[in-house]
């Protein structure tokens, strides 16, 4: 064999050596990154089912609370007064005149007893009796400000309930309640606040484990809807302090393992989270660790590098906000917060 011939073989074995590891080198980036197997395991999260609501052109998904004091400061409020001289309404029989739900239109409606032996306002339970009740209905949510339809409606409910139990409601003028509403709404249109970060892949992507075992570093457990991940609150009940998501077709794909995540996202809802909590710097913390532990980068929604600069601006800002929210009375994470950006 010629020189020529050798090298020819010599060349066409590097070629093919260079074939074979550039395919390895490609299986290797393409592949997801894989959770290990010494993972701890993790539970999912009693999450209550999110209900889909908006202010203008925002939407997400919103945590249902627990049912909270009427208040004439988020919601127009009509007194129900007994007869003079009629005897207290027992709980059976409040119970029994309730209408069959409790919203009109968007608006959550509330009828509260005041029960006499515990001498405090409450939603009417079996056993009690109550000397006194008072209708509500939310001025405004994230649907928008209550309207005339909307308030007839409470009218013609709280009517009823009033008829059922021998008492007279006493309604406030519907022009001036609906002023209110609107005037809520703007204030609450124009403090509302979502904050999200980006964190994408910068070379292999995750696999769902992958990305469940990351985030369970940083406090982060299951939450019940495939590709959502929340982060648990102090305080029981309470919406969780963030949460993480990402494609949820990943998640439920035949074989997770192959699914490649290539970006997720973390977010906080403002008005929801006690800022004591510090949520914005825990968000950041949490973004910035998983970014550097799974080869990521933190972007904005056009894909470009946040500088932590550009964080430290979104933490000043939102410190005014949260002041002004304070000087409203509708501190974030209080119940009436919680309510109103619901």
């Amino acid at each position: 064999m010629s020189n020529f011939q050798i090298g020819l073989v010599v060349l066409g074995g590097l070629v093919l050596l260079g074939l074979l590891v550039h395919s390895a080198w490609s299986a290797r980036v393409n592949t997801p990154k894989q959770a290990q197997e010494t993972a701890p395991a993790v539970t999912a999260q009693n999450e209550p089912v999110f209900e889909e609501t908006s202010f203008g052109s925002l939407e997400l998904h919103v945590h249902p609370l627990r049912r909270l004091h009427i208040d004439p400061l988020i919601d127009a409020v009509a007194p129900i007064n007994l007869d003079p001289l009629a005897a207290e309404v027992t709980g059976e029989a409040a119970l029994a005149a309730l209408p069959s739900t409790r919203r009109v239109g968007t608006k959550p409606f509330s009828i509260e007893g005041f029960n006499s032996d515990l001498q405090e306002w409450e939603a009417p339970v079996a056993g009690a009796h109550y000397s006194v009740f008072q209708a509500g209905v939310q001025l405004a949510n994230r649907t928008g400000a209550l309207n005339d339809i909307e308030y007839s409606e409470f009218v013609v409910k709280a009517q009823a309930f009033a008829d059922a139990v021998g008492a007279t409601p006493e309604f406030p003028e519907m022009r001036h309640e609906v002023a209110r509403a609107r005037e809520l709404d703007n204030f609450a249109s124009a403090h509302d606040a979502q904050l999200g970060l980006n964190l994408r892949a910068k070379h292999a992507s995750w696999s769902p484990g992958y990305v469940h075992q990351m985030a369970s570093q940083q406090g982060f457990v299951p939450g019940q809807l495939p590709g959502r991940m929340v982060l648990p609150a102090a305080q029981e009940g309470a919406p969780p302090l963030l949460s993480l998501t990402f494609d949820s077709q990943a998640a439920l794909a035949e074989d997770p393992a192959q699914s490649a995540i290539r970006e997720l996202i973390l977010h906080l809802d403002v008005p929801q989270v006690d800022r004591s909590e510090h949520p914005f710097a825990r968000m950041c913390q949490a973004a910035q660790a998983m970014a550097q532990s799974m080869d990521g980068v933190i972007t904005d929604d056009n894909g470009q590098p946040l500088a932590p600069q550009a964080l430290d601006g979104i933490a000043q800002e939102l410190q005014r906000l949260y002041d002004m929210l304070d000087e409203r009375d509708v501190a974030a994470g209080s119940a009436l917060a919680r309510r109103l950006f619901s």
